[in-house]
């Protein structure tokens, strides 16, 4: 392993922990404070914030993907070599899991109910949903979040204004279907608190992982092929 590529998996170990222990520990700490808690919109805001920030300090060392959703996109669209793809995926579910496991640590002295009654923050169906609708709705999350990260990050035309837009698209995904899905756009966000409590695998579980992968794929190819191609012929 190269010392370029150790920067760039640590930098996506890093900024996937970082995403995941806020983005969980916002749900968590909100379930702590009952009826004193931020609700959906103050969630929305710490993750999409999260996702701002790791995304920004991490773009200019390993391309801030942290989400193997991204890194599966970036490789289909061939932004990144699979050398590079499977390593930087490990390196995404390891952060999440550790962030998982910290928080398990944590709220297990603080508050244990809060752990039972959110399943650790993990993202989940409403009653009544089904994992065909669960996928369909991750599946357009995340097509949106690919068009904001290829639009403001990946093209050469992009606004220099870091992970900004892709934490906003976050945060409204998240205030449009969080109480339906959990709005996760991101594997390692579900697999990361999922796995310490015992709640992977689960057929539940697999909706998080389908709906971004196709959602990012799909996104990621109509961008490369429709927008960028076209700005190309003008």
């Amino acid at each position: 392993m190269t010392p370029d590529l150790t920067r760039k998996l640590v930098a996506e170990f890093i900024g996937t922990f970082y995403l995941c222990f806020i983005g969980a520990g916002s749900i968590l700490l909100d379930h702590h404070m009952g009826e004193e808690g931020y609700g959906l919109l103050g969630i929305a805001l710490a993750q999409g914030l999260a996702y701002s920030i790791a995304v920004s300090a991490t773009m200019n060392i390993s391309g801030g993907h942290i989400n193997p959703a991204v890194t599966l996109t970036m490789l289909v669209c061939r932004y990144i070599k699979l050398r590079e793809a499977i390593p930087y995926i490990l390196a995404q579910l390891l952060g999440g899991a550790i962030a998982g496991y910290f928080l398990l640590t944590i709220y297990n002295q603080v508050d244990p109910g809060a752990i039972d009654l959110t399943h650790l923050g993990t993202p989940a169906l409403a009653q009544g949903v089904s994992l065909g609708m669960g996928t369909f709705i991750e599946m357009i999350l995340t097509f949106l979040l690919i068009f904001s990260i290829l639009g403001t990050a990946v093209d050469p035309r992009a606004p220099k204004i870091g992970g900004f837009g892709i934490g906003l698209t976050v945060t409204f995904n998240i205030l449009v279907a969080g109480p339906i899905t959990g709005a996760s756009m991101n594997p390692a966000r579900t697999f990361g608190t999922a796995l310490p409590i015992g709640y992977f695998p689960r057929p539940e579980h697999f909706v998080y992982w389908i709906g971004p992968i196709l959602g990012g794929v799909i996104g990621g190819l109509f961008y490369k092929f429709v927008i960028l191609q076209g700005a190309d012929e003008e």
